[in-house]
């Protein structure tokens, strides 16, 4: 592959560039203090209940992620209480990157590529975790900024207007999420299969497991 194959890149942030998983169940484990809960179980449920909660009518995603955190509770037996579902949506900003994104990031941005990031989260929210993130990014769309949800693609489109020209691609860790509605719309797209999923169509244009291996792919 020739050198700068692209100009910018996006980046799908929590499950390509913050370790979702990590996040989720460190929220369940300080929630639960003494009580003795099933992590695995509740990941797993709420894996289930975000996509069902986006798919409803467009609410702040800090109401997103506490509903959804309420009904994987609930799945186990727990009844959450407002206020704890609320502390798992605000400690979003402290969860924390993969250990190959800085890196990666860092060498893409040396290389000369402008990043930018597409993300189904609140302004705010997603201010947080930037902070933690060492590299500019040209722009941010959010879910608070289009009024949807990825796989809905209004994401793509803004995007879209705002690479203009710029040859562009679309780097994510969801093929649900990003891969296919990137590929509907003949986006680009560096599917970053951390969880060693199946190969399944709609097929990417670009397949690796980590971050890193995209970076070193790319420069």
């Amino acid at each position: 592959m020739p050198a700068r194959p692209y100009d910018l890149i996006t980046f799908d942030c929590y499950g390509t560039l913050i370790d979702w998983d990590a996040g989720i169940r460190g929220a369940f484990r300080d929630l639960a203090g003494a009580r003795a809960v099933d992590l695995d179980a509740l990941l797993a449920a709420y894996h289930v209940a975000e996509p069902e909660v986006e798919a409803g009518p467009f609410r702040p995603y800090r109401e997103v992620l506490a509903e959804s955190a309420r009904r994987a509770a609930l799945s186990v037996g727990w009844a959450l209480a407002a206020a704890d579902a609320a502390r798992f949506a605000a400690g979003v900003p402290r969860w924390p990157p993969f250990p190959d994104t800085i890196a990666a990031l860092e060498h893409l941005h040396g290389a000369g590529y402008r990043l930018a990031i597409l993300s189904n989260v609140d302004d705010d929210l997603l201010a947080g975790t930037r902070a933690m993130l060492t590299v500019p990014f040209a722009f941010t769309i959010t879910a608070q900024q289009v009024g949807s949800y990825k796989p809905a693609p209004a994401h793509f489109l803004a995007a879209r207007a705002r690479a203009a020209d710029a040859r562009w691609l679309h780097a994510a860790q969801s093929h649900f999420h990003d891969v296919t509605p990137a590929a509907a719309l003949g986006i680009p797209i560096a599917w970053v299969n951390r969880k060693q999923e199946p190969v399944r169509t709609p097929a990417p244009d670009l397949h690796t497991g980590t971050l890193g291996e995209l970076a070193a792919i790319l420069t």
